[in-house]
């Protein structure tokens, strides 16, 4: 990276692919319960959607475990000590390994009990039994895909995982609907499909990918020197999680928050749910943008605190607000141009779409502020501080998220509920820029490996 790059340019060019690959990851998912809602019908996708807490808990731990990896392999990457990398990744690998070979054993074998256990409607039991069978048992694909697209990142390379996961995608989508319905002579799978295609094309993926670091001599490349480190080393396994954990235990908590939500909404009726459900999926591609900026400024401050450049951190957190107010912030502004457009998608029925249009000008505006907030969070997370930031998040949903949207629920109606969106995001910002501001920035920062 040349120093006369300007920042904003550097910025970009890591920003762009990162948010295309998380684009690419939502739209498998979109565009195989479309294919299965079609092909096979309305219990199939019930039965998919019933595996979705165990999926999003797994995720969590990925994400968590990753974001800890990726962190120590930025800040080694801007020291030049790529012994260092080789040590991360090996380790993250061998913890990455045996999670998921343990998740598989124990999940293929009690797949049906796990899903007694989340309350499956016996009617689509046997279905949901088998697809979460097939998914738990190739966890370790998904695992270890998931895990070296997002370490590749911390060496400032997100071309490459743009590149693995659009290969990926594409496979899996073309596979999808050939194994639903047996056809070019594959077994049909019906509604374990979109697992087998997902396998499949993690398998051939991942083998391209090693071919192509190996070429490359990537500083992932999966060499001898690097396997040789395939293997758990405490020190670094306890720095990965002392960032990770935190990051992992945040996404739970506010999952765990949208559920109660959920409950509120649902005692207003179904057309609040559905509206709940069309305004969420619009949100979810602002706050998508936030978060990818996020990550940016994490990985980017780590290199930067490797490289013991604290200036160059404290202009990378600047150049992300910036993106923030002008990308997400962009793209709040062009949906309240067109809100019953851009609703119209999820939702027809007229009168859901106007309760949505209301509840979307209550809340859409508040990803800003969260952005705002994320890019703080992730400018400290860069420097291996992680838990405090956690507290912070738990503490805004937990004392102001959750009862503004009791009390409010019950004065204002529905509409309440939405107003805690951008009570507790600008709560966010508050605590956490306080804190970046007035304590963290303060201190000391030093790389952990």
């Amino acid at each position: 990276m040349s120093a006369a790059t300007p920042l904003w340019t550097t910025f970009l060019r890591f920003l762009a692919p990162l948010m295309l690959s998380n684009a690419l990851q939502s739209l498998f998912g979109t565009v195989s319960n479309v294919y299965l809602g079609q092909m096979i019908g309305v219990d199939a996708l019930a039965a998919v959607s019933a595996f979705f807490p165990v999926m999003f808990f797994l995720f969590a731990l990925v994400m968590g475990l990753s974001t800890g990896a990726t962190v120590l392999i930025g800040q080694a990457f801007g020291a030049g000590e790529h012994n260092g990398i080789k040590l991360v990744v090996g380790t993250t690998l061998a913890v990455g390994l045996l999670l998921s070979i343990s998740i598989a054993l124990v999940g293929g074998l009690f797949s049906r009990q796990l899903m007694i256990a989340l309350a499956t409607p016996a009617d689509i039991l046997d279905e949901a039994s088998a697809y979460a069978r097939i998914m738990l048992l190739t966890m370790p694909l998904g695992f270890i895909f998931l895990l070296m697209t997002a370490m590749i990142r911390g060496v400032g390379d997100t071309l490459t995982p743009l590149l693995a996961l659009a290969s990926s995608t594409a496979i899996g989508l073309i596979l999808t609907p050939l194994l639903i319905r047996g056809a070019s002579g594959l077994p049909a799978a019906g509604i374990t499909s979109p697992a087998w295609a997902a396998a499949i094309s993690n398998m051939l993926t991942l083998t391209s990918l090693a071919v192509y670091l190996l070429r490359r001599k990537h500083a992932l490349a999966p060499d001898a020197a690097l396997l040789r480190q395939v293997r758990f080393n405490g020190a670094v396994l306890s720095k990965i999680l002392g960032i990770g954990l935190p990051s992992a235990i945040g996404m739970m908590v506010m999952a765990i928050a949208e559920l109660v939500l959920l409950g509120l909404v649902n005692g207003f009726g179904s057309n609040a749910t559905a509206a709940y459900g069309a305004v969420n999926q619009v949100m979810g591609y602002t706050q998508f943008t936030a978060m990818s900026i996020s990550i940016a400024v994490s990985i980017l401050g780590a290199q930067a605190i490797g490289a013991g450049d604290r200036a160059r951190l404290d202009r990378i957190v600047r150049t992300g607000l910036a993106f923030n107010l002008a990308l997400t912030g962009g793209l709040v502004a062009l949906i309240y141009l067109v809100p019953r457009t851009v609703l119209g998608i999820f939702i027809t029925e007229g009168a859901v779409l106007d309760l949505a249009r209301e509840l979307l000008y209550i809340a859409l505006w508040s990803s800003v502020p969260f952005g705002l907030a994320t890019v703080f969070s992730g400018a400290m997370r860069a420097a291996g501080v992680a838990f405090t930031p956690m507290l912070l998040s738990i503490f805004a949903i937990v004392a102001i998220e959750l009862p503004a949207a009791v009390i409010l629920s019950g004065t204002i109606g529905l509409g309440g509920v939405w107003a805690a969106y951008p009570i507790v995001f600008c709560a966010m910002l508050a605590l956490q820029m306080g804190y970046y501001l007035l304590v963290w920035r303060k201190q000391a920062v030093q790389r952990l490996i």
